[in-house]
């Protein structure tokens, strides 16, 4: 946080005013005393200086703008979901394909998304079906998409992770 007025208890600083000319160097009193002037806030805005460099401001205002500011930067940042596309070994091209559309739509939105293959049953000793699927998968969203690991078994069923790739 900033030191304002009355806070600044430094012998001397080094003062800009409101329109960002440099003032000089003078006592705190000194710059307090044409803040009062002005009807501005003296406010730190180089503690480590030396001399400490205050400037004339509207503290106010410049803490609202900030948070404006703020504000904007937080509404245009994208937070990166993890989507999960589920597959089983026996899935026949149609269904496949539509998985693929998915899976090429959360990419392009900027997620990544997680496929896997779920094993039920006698599926679990053919789990290389799963991989060939998985890899396939992958090959078909290539241009799009990078596979960040290698097809993992996680009990009964095989992932892989997709991100997108950069520039998209």
């Amino acid at each position: 946080m900033h030191q304002l007025n009355d806070e600044i208890r430094d012998s001397e600083i080094r003062l800009i005013g409101s329109t960002g000319e440099q003032l000089g160097i003078m006592s705190a009193a000194q710059a307090l005393s044409i803040a009062d002037e002005q009807g501005l806030d003296l406010v730190k805005i180089s503690p480590q200086a030396n001399p400490p460099v205050c400037k004339l401001m509207d503290y106010g205002k410049f803490r609202f703008e900030q948070s404006k500011r703020e504000k904007e930067a937080r509404k245009n940042q994208h937070v990166v979901e993890i989507k999960e596309v589920r597959m089983s070994p026996g899935i026949d091209v149609g269904d496949f394909n539509t998985k693929l559309k998915n899976a090429q739509k959360f990419l392009t939105e900027g997620n990544r998304v997680k496929v896997s293959v779920r094993f039920r049953g006698r599926e679990m000793a053919h789990t290389e079906i799963g991989r060939d699927l998985l890899l396939r998968f992958a090959e078909q969203v290539s241009e799009i998409a990078a596979m960040d690991k290698d097809p993992k078994m996680e009990g009964r069923s095989m992932s892989i992770f997709l991100s997108p790739k950069a520039g998209k």
